[in-house]
């Protein structure tokens, strides 16, 4: 049987390198790669010349990068980051390096349809730009999220009881008046949890086995294993709060089913108004409130318990409007969490909040975008495209 030859690293692998710290010199690149010096300098030759790596020429100690140390320009383009609610839009504009240089959050009913609701959307987008000075031509991708379950390759909602009116609705074409740079599509959840990948490197082994929870309106799970997102096999993975519970026997569930721990646990069955307004009355003291919040998060703890006997995380990092009585909230969570699951499980388990608050799907909507416009093969095909 005769082998394929393992193919050459691209200028697409070399920036992968570079722009997540792992190489940063032309010796590093070298080593990393086995390439010689000539084919790192003709790969980072393609790369500078599309502008989308500089070279430091100053010594660190007058401030500039250090002399020969390689780094992504973050200028060299942006993506747009839009992150959808069932009543609450945040959009964002991001450089290539994740950091947001414009946002904006609008309160809205998006159970009213994306009809309604993208339109304003796209507005933000474009006034942003204009604010920046930037144009359509600098948008490399855009990043959007949704609640429930989704076609990506559709860019539409699938399976969303949050989300009434969305579902087969093709989302595409509205974000085509603002670019036609490629979009890219997941779960409110699953962003979340990308957004929890990006954190300092000091703490990667508490971010590469994680669970990820929202806890809001809905209740969902982003699933981390070994630094990558568990979707499962029609991106459905995640749905916790259809999961049965014995205390919601018999109660019916917003997604037409009985039984649901949303029933008992969604912030849509707790509050007669929005489920923030409850959590702000557990902040600030009320009695209730705080009973109300903290017996949710036990219900989910006990729920969550198997699937961390099953998945052993270093980490269960807690999103969503309940994230904002954190204290009460996970109180409860650890009470349910604790008392259900191994000892071995549990043993070095930490419970913490997710580690970009309220911004968090806004930043894991980015990384979305960034992910797949600055992956090896997207970069190399671009390339291809310019030399041609």
């Amino acid at each position: 049987m005769t082998l394929a030859p393992v193919p050459s690293p691209g200028a697409g692998d070399v920036l992968a390198l570079i722009r997540s710290g792992r190489a940063t010199t032309r010796g590093e690149l070298g080593r990393v790669t086995g390439l010689s010096r000539t084919a790192v300098s003709a790969r980072l030759a393609t790369l500078e010349q599309a502008g989308l790596v500089v070279e430091g020429e100053l010594e660190s100690a007058t401030g500039g990068r250090p002399a020969g140390t390689l780094v992504l320009n973050a200028g060299a383009g942006l993506v747009l980051a839009i992150a959808l609610g069932r009543s609450r839009s945040q959009v964002a504009v991001h450089d290539l390096d994740g950091t947001e240089l414009a946002s904006v959050s609008h309160e809205q009913e998006v159970g009213a349809g994306p009809e309604v609701v993208m339109p304003v959307v796209v507005r933000h987008l474009a006034e942003m730009l204009a604010s920046l000075g930037r144009t359509a031509d600098d948008v490399r991708g855009v990043g959007m999220s949704l609640a429930g379950v989704v076609d990506a390759g559709q860019v539409m909602s699938v399976d969303s009881p949050a989300l009434a009116g969305w579902d087969g609705v093709p989302l595409e074409p509205f974000v085509r008046q603002v670019t036609a740079a490629p979009v890219f599509l997941d779960t409110d959840c699953n962003v979340m949890a990308l957004s929890q990948l990006r954190v300092a490197p000091t703490t990667l082994a508490e971010r590469d086995d994680a669970l990820v929870l929202k806890a809001s309106t809905g209740i969902g799970l982003g699933l981390v294993a070994d630094g990558r997102i568990v979707r499962g096999h029609r991106g459905a993975a995640g749905q916790l709060g259809h999961v049965k519970v014995a205390a919601a026997a018999g109660l019916p569930c917003r997604c037409g089913d009985v039984g649901c721990l949303e029933a008992v646990a969604g912030g849509w069955a707790l509050a007669d108004s929005h489920v923030r307004d409850l959590v702000a009355q557990a902040v600030q003291g009320n009695g209730r409130a705080r009973a109300v919040v903290r017996e949710s998060g036990r219900h989910i703890g006990e729920a969550l318990a198997a699937i961390v006997i099953v998945t052993n995380p270093r980490v269960v990092a807690v999103g969503g409007d309940m994230a904002g009585a954190f204290d009460v909230f996970s109180a409860g969570l650890r009470e349910g969490l604790f008392a259900s699951t191994t000892a071995l499980a549990g043993r070095d388990l930490q419970v913490v909040p997710v580690a970009h608050g309220e911004r968090a799907g806004l930043v894991g909507c980015a990384q979305l975008a960034l992910d797949a416009v600055l992956s090896p093969a997207a970069v190399d095909a671009a390339l291809a495209d310019l030399r041609s």
